[in-house]
């Protein structure tokens, strides 16, 4: 099962099939655990709905909750622990499955955070990416669009500010079950890695000609396999009229390589949104469809189409 959040819908993928599409709301993101899944809108809060085929339907959870979600993700370390991010940034923590929520505050009081801005509304900026660390409890990865990333080491209590190296503009942040410390940063001022928590960083861009990078995914069993959407800038990568994206991919320290045989003709093609989906496997959620490449971000098929208009926010893989 997958969940794709596109701007005006949210979709529900089973064995390749579209089998649910609800619509109404601005989507933002989405996440799903093993029993439970949660969406984030722009004008409606947070929702979430069973996956384990008790309920199907969505239900607003965390009334106290904003209404501009922004960013979700379950906890690796705590199997009712829910991680929010909203716009203006601000991050909330949920002990009981999004039941109760409690702000983690001070991230706005930041040094940096004068500098914060979100170009399309340059009055405020969100929380674009939270990333919780598979391997220690209370560390999660915050990406802020535009202006920081941010790290906490203790759930919230306090927050530690653009670490040497990172980017500013991060949109999405990964790590990997099987390799500690590796945290990976597609972002719109350049791709970054970290093998030491977030402490700090390296920039390796050689080969990726595009560098305004939207979507990272890790091979679940190879944390050296990497594959990433790109662009030349933000209109490119985002405006129907002017878009034309890419998708690289990278192995250990070779140089990127672009991996585009499958997908559309990068001139028009927004840039999608990739997640694993098992070894060797990855998913591509792009305008036209769902896309799998089963060789390692080598080669895709479209295995689902659809006809939607809104751009990708989010996919979720079950």
């Amino acid at each position: 099962m997958q969940f794709v959040a596109l701007d005006d819908a949210l979709l529900t993928v089973d064995d390749d099939t579209v089998s649910d599409r609800d619509e109404g709301h601005e989507f933002e993101c989405v996440a799903v655990g093993p029993d439970r899944a949660f969406v984030g809108t722009f004008d409606a809060g947070l929702s979430r709905r069973d996956v384990t085929g008790s309920d199907d339907d969505w239900h607003r959870v965390g009334e106290s909750l904003p209404d501009s979600v922004t960013a979700v993700a379950l906890d690796p370390h705590e199997p009712d622990g829910v991680w929010v991010g909203t716009e203006p940034s601000r991050v909330f923590y949920s002990a009981d499955g999004g039941d109760s929520w409690t702000e983690r505050s001070g991230l706005a009081e930041l040094p940096s955070a004068d500098e914060w801005y979100f170009p399309p509304r340059p009055d405020t900026h969100h929380v674009r990416w939270l990333e919780p660390d598979p391997h220690r409890a209370g560390r999660c990865y915050v990406g802020i669009e535009a202006g920081a990333l941010v790290v906490t080491d203790d759930g919230g209590e306090t927050w530690t500010e653009r670490p040497d190296g990172s980017r500013r503009d991060n949109h999405q942040l990964a790590t990997h079950p099987e390799a500690v410390g590796r945290v990976y940063s597609a972002a719109g001022d350049g791709y970054a890695e970290s093998t030491d928590h977030g402490r700090t960083w390296d920039q390796p861009q050689s080969g990726l000609d595009h560098r305004y990078c939207w979507s990272v995914a890790v091979d679940p069993e190879n944390p050296d396999l990497r594959v990433v959407s790109a662009a030349s800038g933000a209109s490119r990568a985002h405006r129907l009229g002017t878009a034309e994206s890419y998708v690289y991919r990278k192995h250990g320290d070779d140089p990127w390589e672009v991996a585009m045989d499958g997908l559309p003709d990068p001139e028009g093609f927004r840039r999608p949104v990739l997640a694993p989906a098992g070894p060797g496997t990855f998913l591509a959620a792009a305008d036209d469809g769902l896309y799998r490449s089963t060789d390692a971000g080598r080669s895709w098929n479209r295995v689902v189409a659809w006809d939607e208009t809104g751009p990708v926010r989010g996919l979720a893989v079950h």
